[in-house]
């Protein structure tokens, strides 16, 4: 189920929405840390994301599904418009022409997930990497209505792995955010950072949000020379058993070679 792209926007305006976006991008960042000769695409609502690699790459772009909606981003009147609307079963870009894609209240949003991870993996180059953000299913964030990520199918981190895995999209960085309690309480968003800092030590299970990396895998077939399998028996002849006592017999010499015909001499 996709919210209304206006409602996601009016969230990622408000204080608690700025909180979110700055501290997932602190993790976004540290398995990104440059984004420059790529091309980035964002799926789900992105803007917020892509944000900090806007000077970084010309070629980024951000992909709304049709049943959210599109807004034009970026906001300022001095960038072109990035953002289109899109059937994310059905990406408009060639195979292997994307080096970056993130996504975020796309994953959990989406009726066909795999339909998804599906066009990720075709417009991905050889190597492309991908990031999925999804609430945790034990976290408290996907429990609670007060932010986007409360309406969304939540995943574990066994789930989402297997469900990259499943894609040919191989596991290579894992990240947690969200340790603050799901609040629009001033004095704790003051202090969202130290809640940050104490879950990253402490290493609780229960964060808000799965940050995952993951690289297209690319398998191509080797061809080896064809062995016949087929196996020719050959007849074994064991010597008939004799009873005890019997008269030994000279034994029957036979040959392959013809055998002249016997004629009676006169």
């Amino acid at each position: 189920m996709h919210l209304d792209v206006l409602h996601l926007k009016q969230f990622y305006d408000l204080p608690l929405g700025r909180m979110l976006r700055v501290l997932i991008n602190r993790r976004v960042r540290k398995i990104w840390p440059a984004m420059a000769n790529y091309s980035l695409l964002g799926l789900g609502y992105t803007g917020p994301f892509l944000r900090p690699y806007l000077k970084e790459t010309p070629r980024i772009f951000a992909g709304m599904p049709a049943a959210q909606g599109v807004v034009k981003w970026p906001r300022e009147d001095s960038y072109a418009n990035m953002a289109f609307l899109t059937d994310c079963q059905s990406l408009p870009f060639p195979d292997s022409s994307i080096d970056r894609i993130i996504l975020v209240h796309a994953l959990d949003m989406a009726l066909n997930p795999s339909a998804l991870l599906n066009e990720v993996h075709r417009v991905l180059v050889p190597g492309g990497r991908v990031i999925a953000i999804v609430p945790n299913r034990r976290g408290v964030w996907a429990q609670s209505e007060v932010s986007p990520f409360g309406y969304g199918t939540p995943y574990s981190r066994g789930q989402l792995e297997n469900f990259l895995s499943n894609h040919f999209l191989s596991v290579t960085a894992k990240e947690e955010a969200l340790y603050v309690p799901p609040t629009k309480s001033r004095l704790i968003m003051r202090n969202a950072r130290l809640f940050e800092r104490i879950g990253a030590v402490v290493g609780s299970s229960f964060a808000g949000l799965l940050i995952m990396e993951a690289e297209k895998q690319v398998y191509r077939g080797i061809s080896t020379p064809r062995k016949s399998m087929v196996r020719v028996l050959k007849p074994v002849f064991i010597p008939e058993a004799k009873p005890v006592g019997a008269q030994r017999q000279s034994p029957i010499v036979t040959s392959n070679k013809p055998q002249k015909p016997i004629t009676q001499e006169n």
